[in-house]
């Protein structure tokens, strides 16, 4: 040490030790002293508090995410539970952006086999046994072909479904939705009021509430003259429009709405609510969804794809998606049309041609687009998914989703007027 420097004290272990475990003791009372476990932990309890809180949500989503009525894919059941939950805007906006950047193919021709080919279509279905013919539609001319050039078989209609008295009540047939995209197909089916008589199903979550007489799965008795089934329109705070069927008002109809009206005779009108049709006590049933999308048996002037005021805001209608559509012939037949890569313009001309002088956008998406005829080998047999085939191939939903009791959404029944020998 130099003279004058003054030493270093010297380090107390001892004390610096000593100090230090009275300040963790100090702290230690103070958390102790905190009465609750939040006090103790709060970050813990934060967390906690938080997964608890949410705990019905988890609850709700894991329900849906289970539930087969709000879609095949896990997908379309996080999305239908997202817009049952506020979270509309979101959800169409995703499913623009994916749609817009996977449009359909360009060009390309039709899957082997999409569409049947000549050398099977002529046929007219069973004949009557007896010498007495039930009341029928003359069966339809053939449908012409939106694409530029006609394939073999396109357009051609083939019988499908039980016959009833002895004569097919249902038609069908396949065609290119337009010029341009000519690998894809539409399933078009063409149904005789005559023969057959309509029944709206409803269900739990479309229109909501209930009981109902008439909900999935379709019963017994009635099994046994079912010859199709299909979809119905869009969710309620999405149709507008309204709802009415077994005599009470479940959702308020809506004047000027696209109606599809059923009668108490079993009979079907297409119908601009309040001008082709009013309520009264034939009225049994009425589902609404939108305005005519056809009308005088032309596409609605000014027809936009992009107009999402008019035609709903489900997927913003201007990309081309599964969409549904039934229209009413001037003889009073049914024609539904149904298949991919539609959007709302061509949806109305495929309606049109196939000879709808009215008709009504139904329900879009590849969940919910589905039609369905059955053919159980016994003419008074119950109508099955062992006996069942779709429209098309590729119609997600299958043939049974009628007969579950799952099944939550409405749909139309098709049904044998005359009862099976």
């Amino acid at each position: 040490m130099m003279p004058g420097e003054s030493a270093t004290p010297p380090l107390d272990i001892r004390a610096f030790l000593a100090r230090r475990a009275e300040r963790r003791a100090g702290r230690r009372a103070v958390r102790m002293a905190r009465r609750t476990m939040a006090g103790r932990h709060p970050l813990c309890t934060a967390f906690v508090a938080v997964a608890v809180g949410l705990a019905p949500v988890w609850v709700s989503l894991g329900n849906a995410l289970s539930n087969p009525s709000l879609g095949i894919s896990v997908s379309a059941r996080f999305a239908e539970w997202a817009r049952n939950h506020g979270g509309s805007p979101i959800v169409n906006w995703v499913e623009n952006a994916w749609y817009s950047s996977h449009p359909p193919p360009v060009g390309g021709a039709p899957a082997k086999g999409s569409i049947p080919g000549l050398q099977s279509s002529g046929q007219s279905g069973q004949q009557p046994k007896s010498a007495r013919v039930a009341a029928h539609l003359p069966r339809p001319a053939r449908m012409s072909s939106p694409a530029k050039h006609e394939l073999a078989g396109e357009g051609v209609w083939h019988p499908a479904g039980r016959p009833v008295g002895g004569i097919p009540a249902v038609y069908q047939t396949w065609v290119r939705p337009d010029a341009l995209h000519t690998s894809l197909v539409t399933g078009v089916a063409w149904m005789d009021t005559k023969l057959l008589r309509a029944t709206l199903y409803s269900g739990s979550t479309i229109p909501g509430g209930g009981p109902y007489p008439h909900t999935a799965p379709i019963g017994a008795a009635a099994a046994r003259s079912v010859v199709a089934a299909f979809n119905a329109g869009f969710l309620m705070q999405n149709a507008q429009g309204g709802y009415y069927t077994d005599g009470k008002t479940i959702v308020s109809l809506r004047k000027g709405a696209a109606s599809f009206v059923i009668y108490r005779n079993g009979s079907v009108n297409i119908a601009d609510w309040g001008r082709d049709a009013s309520m009264g006590p034939s009225v049994v049933s009425v589902r609404q969804n939108l305005a005519l999308l056809v009308d005088h048996g032309q596409a609605i002037p000014g027809l936009n794809p992009s107009d999402t005021t008019k035609w709903g805001f489900t997927l913003g209608n201007q990309v081309y998606v599964w969409r549904s559509g039934v229209g009413i012939t001037a003889d009073g037949a049914l024609v539904y049309v149904g298949g991919p890569g539609l959007n709302i313009t061509t949806l109305a001309r495929l309606l049109v041609r196939a000879g709808a002088v009215r008709a009504m956008e139904l329900d879009i998406n590849t969940d919910w687009v589905d039609y369905a005829t059955y053919d159980p080998r016994n003419p008074a047999g119950a109508a099955t998914a062992a006996n069942g085939k779709a429209l098309l191939p590729d119609m997600v939903g299958g043939v049974n989703r009628y007969f579950a009791s799952w099944w939550s959404r409405d749909f139309f029944t098709m049904s044998a007027r005359i009862p099976g020998p």
